[in-house]
């Protein structure tokens, strides 16, 4: 049952937080943060995304602010380091926000960068974290399948834990992943499982080794564990560079899956310049806990959104919330 629209809007607050560092194109994280009957929760679709993708974000933040999670199996949640695409001096700075970490996922493939950028910034995280360290490196899909090939091989002196989402399509990880198999460094699939139709074909299709879940983009915590459970590979669960309460919906995935292998993608508060609480959940000896997160009325004031992006926030949310609203009653007719 979804809430009525007023029920949301009644709480809804825009927040703009400043990021330490550049990420993913921005300078600056906007954010719809909404209190439903169980807690606080996050709407925060990337600005690029069209509204039936914009839709499972809200699905997602309806669940979490609306119905109880599902039972937890730990308590913390080890996480990995995330070092955006910064030159090679900066990385120490980087890492130095991420204490007890010891896993790094390292961004590449950026934009007009060469692959020599990656090789140094790869090498700098390899000799920060050193040989106990480990090293994933995440593409988000930025080669093909040749480029991919190539970078792989001039990356695989550093010893990669694993590669996500080196190429765009299911039919091109499919290829990849055949190509460097005799490497034996792993696939992992992210943007082939979040923003497919068919978030399983990446699985049924042998083109990842191990799959990046996050909460918000599949449609929920509930619906992220029927994947996961359906697909049958190991998996990563991983953030969306969300608030502290985001990423607090995270850190509940992460706690109800049945195994976790892999260190969490769930550390980036540490990119945050600001936080929406005073107790953000920022890694602590290379984890983070499970629990909600409770904003704080000044800091929701401080860094409140201009009203112009508040309005567009808001026009957006309702936008979302129509598509669900279309698709419940589909449901319902059938």
């Amino acid at each position: 049952m979804l809430p009525e629209p007023n029920e949301l809007l009644a709480t809804a607050r825009v927040v703009a937080l400043p990021l330490v560092t550049r990420f993913r194109g921005i300078d600056v994280r906007e954010a719809v943060l909404l209190e439903g009957p169980a807690g606080w929760t996050e709407f925060s679709p990337f600005v690029e995304y069209d509204d039936h993708e914009a839709s499972a974000w809200l699905a997602a933040a309806i669940d979490y602010g609306w119905n109880a999670t599902p039972a937890a199996m730990r308590d913390r949640i080890p996480v990995n380091a995330t070092v955006p695409a910064v030159d090679p001096d900066s990385v120490r700075a980087v890492l130095a926000r991420f204490p007890g970490c010891r896993t790094a996922k390292v961004k590449v493939a950026g934009g007009d960068e060469p692959l020599s950028a990656d090789v140094a910034r790869v090498r700098a995280v390899r000799e920060a974290l050193g040989a106990e360290g480990r090293i994933r490196i995440d593409a988000n899909g930025g080669w093909n399948v040749d480029e991919a090939e190539h970078a792989i091989h001039a990356l695989a002196p550093f010893d990669l834990e694993y590669v996500e989402q080196p190429c765009a399509t299911v039919d091109e990880l499919a290829e990849i992943r055949r190509r460097t198999k005799y490497m034996g460094i792993p696939i992992a699939a992210d943007e082939s499982v979040r923003r497919a139709d068919d978030p399983l074909a990446v699985a049924a299709a042998g083109a990842a080794d191990l799959l990046v879940i996050k909460a918000a983009p599949l449609g929920g915590i509930r619906r992220a564990l029927d994947i996961v459970a359906q697909a049958g590979l190991p998996v990563v669960v991983s953030s969306a560079l969300d608030t502290s309460v985001g990423l607090a919906m995270g850190a509940a995935l992460a706690a109800s899956v049945p195994s976790l292998e892999f260190d969490c993608g769930l550390g980036t508060a540490s990119l945050l310049a600001a936080d929406v609480t005073r107790a953000p959940l920022l890694p602590e000896d290379g984890s983070i806990p499970v629990r909600r997160v409770l904003p704080d009325p000044a800091l929701l004031d401080r860094y409140a959104a201009s009203p112009e992006r508040t309005e567009w926030w808001l026009e957006r949310l309702g936008r979302a919330y129509a598509v669900l609203a279309e698709a419940a009653a589909r449901t319902s007719a059938g």
